[in-house]
């Protein structure tokens, strides 16, 4: 029996707040269970070397765990120097995903930072990171819009991400830290709505799975996703932010 007695093709209870930050240039907060993540997009008039006279922007993100996010208290990572494998890993992801569904020659020459800290972690930290950055950078698109700084919506999808795996040989969708800890496969994948595959993360914990069990898992998480967009889109409209993806 699953927590909060769910079905094996449940998400957990959603909860999301826009502009959860006063100072952020957008922001979002995002509760999936027992996890809860706060979003902040910052806009810089730069970019990245590589970038310079490209007339082209860039999207990155940070990823940071609070100390007491977790049952036993995590390390604190204070410098660059000292970010850890795994959180170099999903800011990564993050990054990736959101430059996959924006178009990154309305920006110019500018960069928006996506910060995600985890204020609780019950798995899903690196999924729900990537729905609430995408909603954070939602409003900071809207923002340079109503500034006139850019003439266009430059977010072409909503992307949203979600965990799926096979726990004790059933398949379930949207897993906590105790199914996620226990998975014999698992899988995160970021997506949006219209079945566009961002990122696919799929690992066999014990034993290899099928191309069959690959194609399951895939079809159980896009069930999910569109769930999600749905709930984004919900959020938006509320802020007059419409696009292609409502097309």
């Amino acid at each position: 029996m699953r927590a909060n007695k769910r079905s094996f093709d449940e998400l957990r209870p959603i909860k999301i707040k826009l502009d959860y930050l006063d100072f952020a240039d957008g922001s979002a907060f995002i509760e999936i269970g027992k996890t809860r993540i706060v979003a902040a997009a910052t806009i810089e008039e730069k970019v990245p070397p590589f970038l310079k006279k490209s007339g082209t922007g860039w999207i990155t993100a940070e990823y940071s765990m609070l100390p007491r996010s977790t049952e036993k208290r995590n390390i604190r990572e204070r410098t660059h120097a000292h970010i850890s494998g795994r959180s170099q890993e999903i800011q990564r992801l993050i990054g990736r995903s959101l430059r996959a569904v924006t178009d990154l020659s309305v920006l110019g020459e500018r960069t928006i930072i996506l910060d995600c800290d985890v204020l609780q972690a019950d798995g899903g930290t690196r999924t729900a990171s990537i729905t609430a950055a995408c909603l954070a950078l939602a409003l900071a698109l809207k923002k340079m819009m109503d500034e006139k700084i850019i003439d266009r919506m430059p977010l072409k999808y909503l992307v949203s991400g979600i965990s799926v795996g096979i726990v004790e040989g059933e398949v379930l969708l949207d897993l906590d830290y105790s199914e996620d800890s226990n998975a014999e496969i698992d899988m995160n994948v970021a997506g949006t709505e219209k079945e566009h595959l961002v990122e696919l993360q799929a690992t066999a914990e014990k034993n290899p799975f099928s191309r069959k069990e690959l194609s399951t898992l895939l079809n159980l998480a896009y069930k999910g996703i569109r769930e999600i967009a749905q709930v984004q889109k919900d959020a938006l409209k509320k802020k007059s932010i419409l696009f292609m993806a409502y097309r």
